[in-house]
This record gives C-alpha cells, structure tokens and sequence, in this order.
C-alpha cells in the first residue's frame, strides 16, 4: 500500500478538524453517545477527502507522457503523387500573329 502524501494528510486532517467543529456547534450536543456519532463522522468524512485527493504521477510515468504528447502524429491522409506538367511549344506562327512595333526614330 503506498504511503499519503504530504498534500492527503493536510487536506485529511483539516477535514477531520473542522467538521467536527462544525458538527458540534450545529447539533450542540453533549451527550457521549452524540459526541462519539460526530467524531466517527467526522473521522469517515476525512478519510473520504484524503482518498479523493490525485496522486502524484511518477517522473516515468510523466516522462513518458511528455514524450507521447511531443512526438508528431502519423501522418493519415496519403500524399499525393507529383505528375509531370506537359508544356507545351508554341509555334512560331502564333507568335507572328501579331506584327512587332519597333520605334521609329526622329
């Protein structure tokens, strides 16, 4: 069984604490019988609390997830493939449609 943290123990304890406290002031009780029914709440109440608080993760297992996250996806969609664009020649007569204007000279 592993040991509590710091941060359970903390967080156990002041639940014990002030929920007895609490209990007592509302139901203000002065019986044994009462006073033993809220600390056995009180102590349940605690142990709630510090068993829901998150464990630390190890640095493995933090590691391992640091590395997970920054590796890059796979990639799904497939690439395409490079075809070769034809180009075509213009003929010379296409390009003699169309006269070619020289400056005439003063």
């Amino acid at each position: 069984m592993p040991r509590p943290t710091a941060a359970q123990l903390a967080y156990g304890s002041f639940t014990v604490i002030f929920s007895t406290l609490a209990m007592l002031l509302l139901s203000q009780t002065s019986s044994g019988l009462g006073i033993a029914v809220v600390a056995f709440a009180a102590l349940a109440l605690g142990l709630l609390v510090s068993l829901t608080v998150p464990q630390p993760k190890s640095r493995a297992a933090a590691t391992a997830r640091a590395t997970a996250e920054a590796a890059p996806a796979p990639a799904l969609v497939p690439q395409r493939r490079r075809v070769p664009v034809r180009r075509e020649t213009v003929s010379a007569a296409v390009l003699s449609a169309e006269p070619v204007r020289e400056r005439s000279t003063p």
